[in-house]
């Protein structure tokens, strides 16, 4: 079968992303559509797929969002703010709810973070401690700012789920060699953690900025994760590193998004929703393997703005 897709980033976290309200698919093949669009070894590559769904009585248009693996995620801020683009581009609004996986988030296109770069509002939430939601055994009703003894190196880490499920650990410098350590032995999915959790590392560098390094489940280690930094920002506020209702500059390695956390439990992303290119690709789903790809358009002035914003973050 052929699909049509646009490639793009939020923040870095790139994704093929489909219309899906003309697709007819199974939940098998959904997941390996993901597999094989996703695949960063075939012609088209990311870190998960976005699918643009029907909307219902409460939200203008749906989003679901696949991992690499073929797992799906309950939510994906990153990818939130590149299915609302289109959302908003196919319905022609600049503004709706949006129905996620177990959730619903309030979507706008917002002013630019910088020129030239399309920038979505997204808040999310609440952001929730119950560990037995997870579930996550062994630690209590909730984790907050404290070690983990199942896993390795005895770090302090605070429980939020966004409503995918975070540990948050601060850190004085990230070490990747470790936080892949420590990525890994979740992603396993062990007796104590059986859906697995999203480990971030992250640096507090002012009272207005802070740096976040993730291990995404279903992923691996990614340059962004948009939940990762909502999360982040929760838990440096409720650990008195930042002050709640305060916007923050949440850096990390594919560029930066601004944010801002309420003790309310709500968090506010203002990010880029990047369109690179659009394309058209043959799909063996039986195999989960992409064929022959037709590039369409690209989008040479977005990718350059958010380079520039890409590079002064850095």
């Amino acid at each position: 079968m052929e699909i049509g897709f646009t490639k793009c980033h939020g923040s870095g976290n790139d994704f093929p992303l489909v219309d899906g309200r003309a697709l007819t698919l199974s939940e098998p093949d959904w997941a390996q559509l993901a597999r094989a669009l996703a695949d960063r070894s075939g012609p088209v590559g990311g870190d998960g797929l976005l699918v643009l769904t029907e909307g219902d009585a409460q939200a203008a248009f749906g989003m679901r969002m696949f991992n690499s693996d073929g797992s799906e995620a309950e939510t994906c801020l990153n990818g939130l703010r590149c299915v609302a683009r289109a959302g908003f581009e196919a319905l022609g609004i600049g503004g709706a709810t949006a129905r996620l996986k177990t959730s619903h988030a309030a979507v706008a296109q917002a002013a630019p973070l910088a020129e030239s770069v399309y920038t979505v509002e997204e808040t999310a939430g609440p952001a929730t401690l119950d560990l037995a939601r997870w579930p996550l055994t062994g630690a209590g009703a909730q984790l907050i700012d404290a070690p983990l003894a199942t896993l390795p190196g005895g770090r302090r880490f605070t429980a939020v789920a966004m409503p995918n499920p975070h540990l948050v650990t601060f850190v004085d410098t990230v070490d990747e060699a470790e936080l892949v350590a420590i990525g890994t032995v979740c992603e396993a999915a062990p007796a104590w953690l059986p859906n697995r959790a999203n480990v971030s590392f992250v640096e507090v560098r002012d009272a207005d900025t802070l740096f976040v390094r993730t291990f995404e489940r279903g992923v691996g280690l990614t340059d962004s994760c948009g939940s990762a930094m909502a999360a982040s920002t929760y838990a440096a506020c409720l650990t008195g590193r930042v002050a709640f209702d305060h916007d923050v500059t949440v850096l990390n390695r594919g560029g930066l998004v601004r944010a801002r956390a309420t003790e309310a439990a709500m968090v506010t992303l203002h990010g880029n929703a990047t369109w690179e290119w659009d394309g058209v690709v043959t799909v063996d789903l039986a195999q989960a393997r992409a064929g022959a790809l037709r590039v369409l358009r690209h989008y040479d002035a977005e990718i350059a703005a958010w380079a520039r914003v890409a590079d002064a973050a850095r």
